[in-house]
């Protein structure tokens, strides 16, 4: 099981492990830094299929059957699946999970999706209600355009702040921990990562207006979940190797590292942005960085794990950061409430890289 701790955390007693994890990205992002560590890159952003949302919902069934093919296990093996986008009624999602015929959560955290599905996985493996679980989380950008901002023929100016919104997904499987020496419930002796904590994010709101700047909206939210963890656990910054956001960009980034900074914690020399490893800012245009539900779980399956499960990195504090705003929410002048959930993810002496 686990144990409480503090306000928002828990301990897991017998952490649950990664097992596997499956990454699609769309051809932007297979041109940028992390462009040779992802299992699959499209050659089109359409992925043979008929509209932009049916192309996200094909990249969702890629992802997991990466993640299954590289388990050994077939989608019978799954429990429960936990699973996110940013579209209404999350249709990427319904539409991806059809033919995997598992029991389907679907989650709306907006960007912070991958942490939310990883964090209530974990605990419903930790708990003993399932033996192995799937999470996954994708965006496209086409799709989160055509709902959130401007239609793409309309070609309006981004300003700098603007991150551009991730073609791609991610997936994990999670099970129990296998005992010492032994095999867990797929078979997979060394698996990738122990999930030894959760941290969930609460809602922030600090008055946030501008939809093309989430990284302002968002930095709030991470602040308070970094800071609510090393509380809960009553550690420091530095007993991280690194603590990763998802998706604040260089705005939201000098704003978290700014407020750490007023409460004495000096972040720069640990922290990571997904939203700003994965695009060439000089090359790519992609102005603050990237965004959306993908942003982070494909950073995580595809370059930040194998880091945990070769020992570069030993304890790593991921923390997904969402905006959540919707359209009708932003056209009646609403503010932007913004969250993150934090996953602390460990290395596991004797684990080998996992093979494409």
């Amino acid at each position: 099981m686990g144990h409480m701790r503090g306000k928002a955390s828990l301990a897991f007693e017998r952490p649950p492990v990664i097992i596997s994890s499956g990454s699609v990205a769309g051809t932007k992002e297979g041109r940028g830094p992390l462009g040779a560590f992802f299992d699959q890159v499209e050659e089109d952003d359409m992925a043979g299929e008929a509209s932009w949302e049916l192309a996200e919902s094909a990249m969702q069934k890629q992802a997991a059957g990466i993640a299954l093919k590289k388990a050994g296990l077939s989608h019978g093996d799954i429990r429960y699946a936990f699973a996110g986008d940013l579209l209404g009624q999350l249709i990427a999602t319904s539409f991806g999970n059809l033919e995997l015929e598992i029991p389907l959560f679907g989650l709306y955290g907006a960007c912070s999706t991958m942490g939310e599905a990883m964090s209530l996985g974990a605990m419903t493996v930790a708990a003993g209600f399932a033996d192995r679980i799937l999470s996954m989380a994708s965006s496209h950008f086409a799709t989160a355009e055509k709902q959130f901002r401007f239609p793409l023929a309309y070609g309006n100016q981004r300003p700098m702040s603007a991150t551009w919104t991730v073609t791609g997904c991610g997936a994990v499987i999670i099970e129990k921990e296998p005992p010492a020496g032994g095999e867990g419930a797929s078979g997979i002796s060394r698996p990738i990562a122990r999930i030894t904590g959760i941290t969930a994010g609460r809602l922030v709101d600090v008055g946030a207006r501008d939809s093309m700047n989430m990284g302002a909206a968002m930095a709030p939210a991470a602040f308070h979940t970094i800071e609510q963890n090393l509380e809960d656990f009553q550690v420091s910054e530095n007993w991280y190797d690194k603590i990763i956001t998802g998706d604040l960009g260089e705005v939201g980034r000098r704003i978290l590292l700014d407020l750490m900074k007023e409460r004495g914690r000096d972040l720069s020399s640990i922290h990571m942005d997904c939203g700003m490893e994965i695009y060439d800012k000089e090359k790519q245009d992609t102005h603050a960085g990237g965004s959306g539900c993908g942003c982070s779980a494909v950073t995580l399956c595809a370059y930040i794990l194998p880091r945990i499960q070769d020992g570069t990195w030993k304890r790593v504090l991921f923390v997904p950061t969402g905006a959540l705003l919707s359209t009708v929410s932003f056209n009646e002048g609403q503010t932007i409430p913004s969250i993150a959930h934090g996953v602390v993810l460990e290395h596991i002496p004797g684990s080998q890289a996992q093979k494409k």
